[in-house]
């Protein structure tokens, strides 16, 4: 049986019809950058983020980057985030001259660690970013307590975490200043192509943001500072307002794909439970655990990806290939490890659940198409290999 890690060809044959509509629609009008289809998605997205205002951008790495750019962010500032991220969250930093400043990870969600951030507060730490990863929010109240003591703004890394929720149903991205979207194909709301999207309740940042994706310019050839081609494309923003409305189908789907797979690792004696953190004879297979953080609504997990934890990761990983089984291993370098960022002197034992997590997980297939004769699949084949 073959079980690939994403199958993004199943998703555009349920939704062939009105996506090919709208390609058409966006060729014969030839309004190829932003316009009204990239309006339409802002206002869209503003809403069911909850936020009063959206800018459409040209990736989400892109959004992260406008973001510092719009707090003025120079070389030598300090900004905190996790050492287990996708590059961008880091690369933007440096790319601006200034200093990431790397967080442990927390031992469940594998993001940022919020009780690791305060020693790390000093006169140049102009921001922090939490990454929402994996889908899973972040620890919002703790973060948003600490940057209220000190003054200091909160950029939401959401790119992998759009329709995710925190406590008492606040979705992430409108929680701190701005947050940062990407529409990455692989995402759970995915575009044909790159796309990103920054949200905030702030009008003068809104404006500024769009001033500045169209390389700082208003009106046409007067520019009051520099800013980008950070523009979208209108067939991108075609493409996502026809998936938008489907978008919390999928995210059901993937939780209840993610639900399946707990279950049956438990019900195959791989794992006591979700959540459990170190290897025993009884849990060779470490799953996944959604947070709930206080007594509210609880946190709703979208599961961009499900992660598990094993013992022989590598080995694991080329047997399931061998038996037609995706995976993927995000990520295997945390920033502090990584080559380019040597020159931070990082002390690699201050980082020891994300040297764990980065060592031992693996991602399985969780897309919302995927059957649960599939699902068993993956697991029998887990099981035999242990």
């Amino acid at each position: 049986m073959k079980v690939p890690l994403l199958d993004l060809k199943l998703q555009y044959q349920s939704l062939k019809s009105e996506i090919d509509n709208a390609l058409i629609k966006v060729a014969k009008s030839q309004m190829l950058i932003l316009g009204e289809e990239v309006e339409k998605l802002e206002n869209s997205i503003a809403g069911y983020v909850g936020t009063r205002y959206a800018v459409g951008v040209s990736s989400g790495t892109d959004a992260l980057l406008m973001a510092l750019m719009e707090i003025e962010i120079k070389p030598g500032d300090e900004v905190i985030l996790p050492t287990y991220s996708f590059f961008a969250t880091a690369g933007v930093v440096a790319r601006l001259g200034a200093i990431p400043v790397f967080v442990d990870s927390e031992t469940y969600t594998f993001n940022i660690n919020p009780d690791k951030i305060k020693p790390l507060i000093n006169a140049k730490t102009k921001v922090i970013i939490p990454v929402h990863l994996y889908g899973q929010s972040a620890a919002m109240d703790d973060i948003m307590k600490i940057a209220e003591e000190f003054g200091i703004p909160v950029i939401e890394d959401c790119a992998q975490a759009i329709g995710a929720t925190y406590s008492y149903g606040r979705n992430v991205g409108s929680i701190g200043l701005m947050g940062c979207f990407s529409f990455y194909p692989t995402k759970n709301l995915g575009a044909f192509g790159e796309g990103g999207i920054i949200t905030t309740n702030d009008e003068t940042l809104a404006n500024k943001l769009k001033q500045m994706r169209n390389h700082g310019m208003s009106p046409k050839y007067y520019h009051k500072f520099i800013g980008g081609n950070f523009r979208l494309d209108a067939i991108q923003a075609a493409v996502l307002n026809v998936k938008l409305p489907h978008l919390e189908k999928w995210h059901e789907a993937r939780r209840k794909n993610a639900n399946l797979y707990s279950r049956l690792f438990i019900e195959a004696g791989l794992s006591e439970r979700e959540g459990i953190t170190e290897f025993n004879t009884k849990n060779p297979v470490l799953l996944p655990k959604a947070v709930y953080r206080d007594s509210g609504q609880t946190n709703y997990h979208i599961y961009n990806q499900y992660i598990i934890r094993v013992d022989n990761r590598d080995s694991l990983r080329g047997y399931l290939g061998d038996h037609g089984i995706g995976t993927e291993i995000y990520y295997p370098v945390p920033f502090h490890r990584q080559e380019c960022f040597s020159y931070l002197d990082n002390k690699d034992e201050n980082f020891p659940v994300a040297n764990f997590v980065a060592e031992h997980s693996l991602a399985l297939p969780i897309y919302p198409e995927l059957s649960e004769e599939q699902i068993v699949y993956v697991v029998e084949k887990i099981k035999e290999f242990i």
